[in-house]
């Protein structure tokens, strides 16, 4: 049974990644700090409280859970806070979680797929890592975000590795409640469907990254905004 690993896989678009997985039958184990409202219960499903700021210790965490077959780095914040209201403390949090922590994440857990010549990764970005973003820090992590898996794709695509990434428009989800109404407005008139992004609907494109796309698509980011950003 091959293992798949899913930060902030507790709600979502993370959840609906998991639950997908769970129903093509990987084992699964979910990453994040709070299960408090997190009722899925299955026999292939582990979660595991861990605090992603805390980029130190992700070694040591990595160890105890061992060789995984795919990792999804899909967990990540937004403030929604003005740049010149940004304190130190919450650039470092965003930068610790959007970040630093997938960077660690691919690090440790690239050396067991190396091992094997094989194994999937697939990064969660944003439209906000491609367009001007209100929530300056946000747009650059994800920005980052992108340029992380085109470089892991260097690096470790000739080790047999593939390694790409999703950048979805908004998606309804509780995220979307930090957009204002009229923001939300403009992008419903953009779209080609006048309406948000489902959850699954990107959980799906994660999946098939991590599952069946051909080998030679590496370090690529697929945009999921339905016209909002179209290049």
């Amino acid at each position: 049974m091959k293992k798949v690993l899913i930060t902030g896989g507790n709600k979502g678009i993370g959840l609906a990644t998991t639950k997908k997985f769970l129903k093509n039958g990987f084992f699964v184990f979910v990453v994040a700090r709070d299960f408090s409202s997190f009722k899925l219960k299955h026999k292939n499903l582990k979660t595991i409280e861990f605090d992603l700021t805390n980029n130190t210790e992700i070694p040591g965490f990595a160890q105890k859970i061992g060789d995984i077959d795919i990792l999804i780095n899909n967990a990540g914040m937004m403030h929604a806070l003005p740049f010149d209201n940004y304190s130190e403390e919450k650039m470092e949090e965003i930068l610790s979680v959007n970040i630093k922590s997938p960077v660690a994440l691919i690090g440790e857990f690239s050396k067991g797929m190396i091992k094997k010549k094989q194994g999937r990764i697939v990064n969660i970005a944003s439209i906000a890592g491609e367009i001007g973003h209100p929530d300056i820090w946000y747009g650059i992590t994800k920005a980052g975000m992108i340029n992380i898996t085109k470089s892991f794709a260097k690096i470790l695509g000739p080790k047999g590795i593939v390694v790409n990434a999703v950048a979805p428009g908004p998606v309804e989800t509780n995220m979307l409640k930090t957009i204002p109404e009229a923001r939300k407005k403009a992008i419903k008139k953009i779209v080609y469907s006048a309406r948000f992004a489902k959850p699954e609907e990107v959980a799906e494109t994660i999946y098939w990254l991590s599952t069946d796309c051909p080998e030679y698509i590496n370090g690529i980011c697929i945009d999921i905004n339905n016209g909002a950003f179209p290049r």
